[in-house]
């Protein structure tokens, strides 16, 4: 059985959060949490496009998007109203449809991509200005898989009980296989002085994402864990390091959170002329790498059924079979319309298809009309069949625009699909 996470004290309980802190047994007092929702997950082309990132879709069968479960998942940990969705602006309406009860307020639109500490900093900026820098803040993707919420939510009070102490936390997770898709963490020695925080460990390093062979050696070990990019940790301590290391980025993030809850005019304005300016570069290596050196990163091991769904190969295994030779289906379309799959010596295969109605014709009766090479049935909503022959661990994406067919094996190579259709060779 798992603790339950706030013990009844309220002595740190804002009086808005006690009737949430009754009803809730994991609440954090003090704690904020930010969901960066971007990237364009261009390992899961077609299926994720610039227009549509992966966290908009249910990828796991759960009747949830990616986004709607990251922000249930939060939403155990401290109210609603504490957490912030940072995107791109043209995902805001997305973002809307899929959390009302998230706050306008609340939606961080950046004007561009320019990487998640650009994203962490400006939300934390302006979280600190809105309810001071001892706050707790805690970054977590739009599109991880938690499959048990409540231990991560056990493991993240210890998390909050480092930024407390001073640290930048992090959740490791303990790795179930040598992957080479994930970079990570070196722990060091135990950090058995931090109440709260009984499994915590030093961090020694941060490592990139290994060869097979490395990986294999690390996982041995046993004193590697995954990264899985979540951090925690005061807002004033993330600002104080922001401004010693990036002082130029602390100015501009600075700059535009005094201007974000004033007028709209002087937001925009600010967004307009500075956002542009901000270098891209990510949370590791512009705050968890260099602090990890100076021993000011610590992390909590975590071991509740994490993954990041970042290409067809990890996505299959969250797809249930829709036959005895385990082919799988994930069929998304706007009318509830389901393929039939026709299996003929064909195994451990994954079918994609996605049928958006706002793009074409589609077998959604509310879609207008059809398209001129529709079938009767199309028109009618039934079913399209697909047919495998003879084929074994092989991944078929079909989107309104794109076929995608491939050996599951070459599953991390899809972004290269991507970046030719980015930059399509000169005829």
């Amino acid at each position: 059985m798992v603790d339950n996470v706030f013990t009844g004290n309220f002595e740190n309980v804002p009086a808005a959060n006690r009737e949430y802190a009754v009803q809730n047994n994991h609440y954090i007092p003090n704690f904020y949490a930010l969901i960066p929702a971007g990237g364009v997950g261009s390992r899961l082309w077609p299926l994720s496009q610039p227009d549509r990132p992966k966290f908009l879709y249910d990828l796991t069968a759960s009747g949830k998007t990616m986004l709607r479960s990251t922000f249930a998942r939060l939403s155990m940990v401290t109210p609603q109203e504490n957490i912030l969705v940072s995107t791109g602006s043209r995902h805001v309406p997305a973002v809307c449809a899929q959390l009302p009860e998230l706050r306008p307020a609340n939606i961080v639109a950046e004007p561009s991509g320019r990487d998640s500490m650009a994203a962490i900093a400006l939300a934390t900026a302006i979280l600190a200005r809105r309810h001071g820098d001892r706050i707790i803040v805690g970054s977590f993707a739009a599109d991880h898989v938690v499959a048990d919420p409540a231990e991560f939510a056990r493991v993240l009070a210890q998390a909050a009980a480092l930024a407390e102490a001073g640290y930048i936390a992090t959740i490791g997770i303990r790795p179930t296989n040598p992957s080479t898709a994930f970079g990570y963490i070196h722990q060091g020695q135990a950090l058995g002085s931090v109440a709260g925080a009984p499994d915590a460990f030093a961090v020694q390093e941060f490592v990139e994402k290994p060869d097979a062979t490395r990986a294999q050696k690390y996982c041995r070990t046993g004193e590697y864990a995954w990264n899985a990019g979540m951090f925690i940790m005061r807002a004033k301590t993330l600002l104080d390091d922001l401004h010693r290391l990036l002082p130029r980025m602390y100015d501009q993030v600075s700059a535009i959170a005094r201007m974000w809850d004033g007028p709209q005019d002087q937001k925009e304005e600010a967004l307009t002329r500075i956002w542009p300016q901000v270098e891209k570069i990510a949370f590791d290596y512009a705050i968890a790498e260099p602090i990890s050196r100076e021993s000011g990163v610590a992390m909590v091991p975590g071991d509740f059924g994490w993954n990041d769904i970042g290409d067809f190969a990890s996505l299959s295994a969250y797809v249930p079979p829709v036959d005895g030779d385990d082919n799988r289906l994930l069929a998304m379309s706007d009318s509830g319309c389901r393929p039939r799959i026709i299996s003929l010596g064909s195994t451990h295969n994954l079918i994609v298809v996605q049928e958006d109605s706002s793009l074409r014709g589609s077998c959604s009766s509310a879609a207008g009309k059809p398209d001129k090479g529709e079938t009767d049935k199309e028109k009618n909503g039934q079913e399209k069949t697909i047919a495998l022959i003879g084929m074994e661990d092989m991944v078929v994406v079909e989107t309104p625009e794109a076929l995608l067919i491939m050996p599951k094996s070459a599953a991390q190579d899809v972004k290269k699909i991507s970046e030719i259709l980015k930059n399509p060779p000169k005829k």
